[in-house]
């Protein structure tokens, strides 16, 4: 299948085309029809799959015909690396269309997204808690808005801004369309997913199964063994995009200063740091200034970095899930990619887990690590 079968507006095939797009994923050819008809959706997908054109193209399908300078659509993210990204995908595939689309987020200066929704737009894509104080200011009106998506309803969850959520649904019009999107299905998101969608498609695919384009593989160790070993790894693929998950920010930035005391590209991504630096820090590694970056989990979802070609867990996270999250930065896009995981003896109950998720045994290897 192609995209040019879903018919959409010629200035929307000139975004898709110029995007590079030829092919639908396996979630976009099963939902995409039914967005555009009009129906809820409840997505049932991992990262990587490719579920925000789901929304994006029939938003922009939607709000082609006619501009009213209120905010017509509304996507909640979970983070603000993931509602830029959203917008920019937005923007991407929007770019003939004359549909203007912003992010709204805290941790950055409200007067400039108070001055941009006042100048009309027609996509507004929020992190919860900077748009209900916009909200609760009479700064944006959400009066005229026809389509809701709740994106990474899961990491929202684990984020606690269900309350946020809330609140926000009491400020939308009753009649309107309706996407949710999780990587999981707790018994919170089962709830809100009855709250707020009238009678849904329900599309899921391989949510708790890797890509199939990443190979894994863990190097059980010891915990002061795992400095020397992540060197001695990543020497091996100097030339590689590596993505690097630590559990705490303080560990982050220390791995970092020792990877690029010891002569390696490498940078930081964790909650300490402000919205500029995470902002240029990623933008250094989508464009090859440096090719490792040491993150914590904020960096889990919604970094869209297709040149990912390595993950190494350096710290295991707390659940299955998360493991998928983070293992999903790479192989993306029907591409390859490995992933590694360093594992104490305390992690093994947790790999267990991730084993029977997946029905299949990880490979075990050994590093010689330096002296």
């Amino acid at each position: 299948m192609f995209f040019s079968e879903f018919q959409f507006h010629s200035k929307i095939q000139a975004g898709i085309k110029a995007c590079g797009y030829k092919s639908p994923t396996t979630i976009q050819e099963q939902a995409i029809p039914h967005a555009l008809s009009g129906q809820d959706i409840m997505g049932l997908a991992q990262t990587g799959t490719g579920k925000s054109a789901v929304f994006v193209l029939p938003i922009l399908e939607r709000l082609m015909p006619k501009r009213q300078g209120k905010p017509r659509a509304l996507i909640l993210s979970p983070t603000r690396e993931l509602a830029e990204q959203t917008t920019e995908f937005f923007q991407s595939l929007g770019q003939k269309t004359g549909l203007r689309s912003i992010s709204v987020y805290g941790g950055v200066s409200r007067s400039r997204q108070i001055r941009d929704i006042r100048s009309g737009v027609d996509i507004v894509v929020a992190c919860p808690g900077r748009l209900l104080d916009l909200l609760q200011d009479k700064c944006i009106n959400l009066s005229a808005i026809e389509i809701l998506v709740l994106d990474e309803g899961d990491r929202m969850l684990d984020m606690g801004f269900m309350p946020d959520i809330h609140s926000i649904l009491q400020k939308l019009p009753a009649q309107r369309q309706n996407m949710l999107f999780s990587a999981t299905m707790p018994r919170d998101i089962s709830s809100l997913a009855e709250e707020i969608l009238n009678r849904p498609i329900w599309v899921q695919v391989d949510h708790k199964q890797p890509l199939q384009g990443i190979t894994q593989c863990l190097y059980p160790v010891d915990r002061s063994s795992k400095p020397k070993m992540l060197l001695s790894l990543l020497q091996d693929k100097k030339s590689e995009a590596t993505l690097v998950f630590t559990r705490t920010k303080h560990m982050a930035t220390k791995l970092a200063e020792r990877l690029s005391s010891a002569g390696l590209r490498a940078g930081e991504l964790q909650g300490n740091m402000s919205q500029h630096n995470r902002r240029k820090v990623l933008q250094g590694f989508k464009n090859g200034s440096f090719n490792i970056l040491v993150a914590t989990d904020i960096a889990s979802r919604g970094i869209d970095v297709t040149r990912i070609r390595h993950v190494i867990n350096y710290d295991m996270p707390d659940t299955a899930e998360a493991y998928i999250h983070r293992i999903g930065r790479t192989g993306r896009a029907a591409s390859y990619g490995e992933a590694s995981t360093f594992v104490e003896p305390k992690d093994f109950k947790l790999i267990k887990t991730i084993e029977r998720t997946q029905d299949k045994r990880i490979q075990r290897k050994t590093i010689n690590s330096p002296a």
